[in-house]
């Protein structure tokens, strides 16, 4: 079940991502194309003050809409994920955290992208005040876990990696109550 790359050309090489068009042949000998977007990855936190998570409204251009997320970033090439989620937390909610947790990993759409997303867990936090990227322009709220879960089956939050990473988080929180 493997596939052999015959050829490799990037067609796109941007800021955010690069998009590589590869010729395969399949184990079974067919010859096929891959398009496949490079990305840097990511983190996602759910950060937790007291009985809340921290989420940010912000507008996704890709999709024309405002969305409800975890505060979430870009790793910039070959930074560490566990530096760059401290960095993200304080960024867009102003906050830092004293206990983190590490969720894993997912990746967003294995049929075409390779981007990784680092979840974590944070917790014990203090507002140092948020300063988020130029041209970033976020709203920050706080919902009580049990008002996330709700939104989540009610279709308010859609955002993958966001349901990804509470679900992790409730696991973590939840096993450590057992």
């Amino acid at each position: 079940m493997k596939e052999k790359t015959l050829t490799s050309q990037i067609v796109y090489d941007g800021k955010i991502i690069t998009v590589r068009r590869d010729e395969i042949e399949t184990s079974s000998g067919h010859k096929s194309i891959r398009e496949v977007v490079e990305h840097s990855g990511g983190v996602v936190i759910a950060a937790l003050k007291g009985d809340c998570f921290l989420f940010v409204k912000q507008f996704r251009y890709p999709i024309k809409n405002v969305v409800l997320e975890l505060p979430a970033g870009k790793l910039e090439k070959g930074e560490d994920p566990d530096i760059a989620c401290e960095r993200e937390l304080e960024e867009e909610t102003g906050y830092r955290a004293k206990h983190w947790t590490s969720l894993g990993y997912i990746y967003t759409s294995i049929g075409f992208c390779d981007e990784k997303l680092y979840l974590y867990l944070a917790q014990e936090l203090e507002f140092v005040g948020e300063h988020p990227d130029e041209g970033e322009v976020l709203e920050n709220y706080e919902y009580k876990i049990n008002e996330v879960e709700k939104m989540i089956e009610n279709g308010e939050i859609n955002d993958a990696k966001t349901i990804c990473a509470i679900h992790r988080a409730l696991k973590e929180l939840r096993g450590k109550n057992d």
